[in-house]
C-alpha cells in the first residue's frame, strides 16, 4: 500500500507527540464511553499545557481529561456538562480560578462542531436566547421567536475513539461511543483516533462506515479489555 494511504501510527506518544502548548484539542466522549483516555493520557506525558479543550464532560476520576486538568494542563474547557460523578478535578480547578469554562448546551456543541467541519459560517439557534449564555452574542427574532447566532468551532487537533478503522483512517463506531466523535474528526485540522480493531483495506462495507477517512490523519490501535471477545 502507499505511504500516503497508511495513517497507522505505532504508538500513542507519537500520534500525539506533535501537539503544542496553546493548542485547540477537542475530545470525544459522553461520559466516558467513547473516551480516548489512553491518548489523553500519551498527552499528559508529552508535557503540552496552556491547551483549550472541547469535551461534552470534564472526564472523572485521575485518567485521561481529569487528570490533565488536575496537573493544570487545561487553560480553558469548553463544554456542556462538566460536572458529574467522581469530577473533582474539574470542580476544584474551576473553585480555585485555575481553568476557565464556557458553557455551551449540548445540541449548540454538535452544530458548532457540524458548521466548523461543513465550512459554514455559523447558525441561529433559540436554545440560549434571552439568557446568560447569549451575552455578547447576535440575537434576532425569527418567525417570533427569538435566536442566537454561534460561530463554528474548529480546532487543531481532535482525539476521539472509535471501533474499527482500515489503513486509510475510515472509521465505524460502537453503539453510544460514537457520540461526538464523527463530528470531532470533521472540525479538526488534525484528527488522531484510537480504535479496538484494525481491518485491511476494502474489508469494510463502504455502507457501514461512518467516518470517512478523508477526515482522520492517524490510527492507533488500542485494544478495549471490555470488548475483547465480544465484537471481533
Amino acid at each position: 500500500m502507499h505511504a500516503m494511504m497508511n495513517k497507522i501510527i505505532d504508538t500513542a506518544a507519537q500520534a500525539v507527540g506533535d501537539i503544542p502548548d496553546g493548542a485547540t484539542v477537542l475530545v470525544s466522549g459522553f461520559g466516558l464511553s467513547g473516551q480516548p483516555v489512553e491518548l489523553l493520557d500519551a498527552l499528559v506525558e508529552h508535557g503540552a499545557g496552556d491547551l483549550t479543550v472541547v469535551c461534552n464532560n470534564s472526564g472523572a476520576r485521575d485518567s485521561g481529561l481529569a487528570r490533565l486538568i488536575r496537573l493544570g494542563r487545561v487553560r480553558k474547557l469548553i463544554a456542556s456538562y462538566p460536572r458529574g460523578a467522581e469530577s473533582q478535578a474539574f470542580e476544584s480547578a474551576y473553585a480555585d480560578g485555575l481553568i476557565d469554562y464556557e458553557c455551551v448546551p449540548q445540541g449548540t456543541l454538535a452544530e458548532r462542531l457540524r458548521a466548523a467541519g461543513s465550512g459554514l459560517g455559523g447558525f441561529f439557534t433559540p436554545t440560549g436566547y434571552g439568557t446568560l449564555l447569549a451575552e455578547g452574542k447576535e440575537t434576532r427574532v425569527i418567525r417570533g421567536v427569538g435566536h442566537v447566532f454561534e460561530e463554528p468551532l474548529h480546532a487543531d487537533y481532535a482525539l476521539v475513539k472509535a471501533y474499527c478503522a482500515d489503513p486509510m483512517g475510515n472509521l465505524v463506531y460502537r453503539k453510544a461511543g460514537r457520540n461526538f466523535g464523527p463530528l470531532m474528526c470533521m472540525a479538526a485540522a488534525t484528527a488522531v483516533v484510537q480504535v479496538h480493531a484494525l481491518t485491511e483495506a476494502g474489508g469494510m462495507d463502504p455502507e457501514h462506515v461512518v467516518t470517512p477517512g478523508i477526515f482522520v490523519q492517524r490510527v492507533l490501535r488500542i485494544p478495549d479489555a471490555q470488548l475483547t471477545g465480544v465484537l471481533q
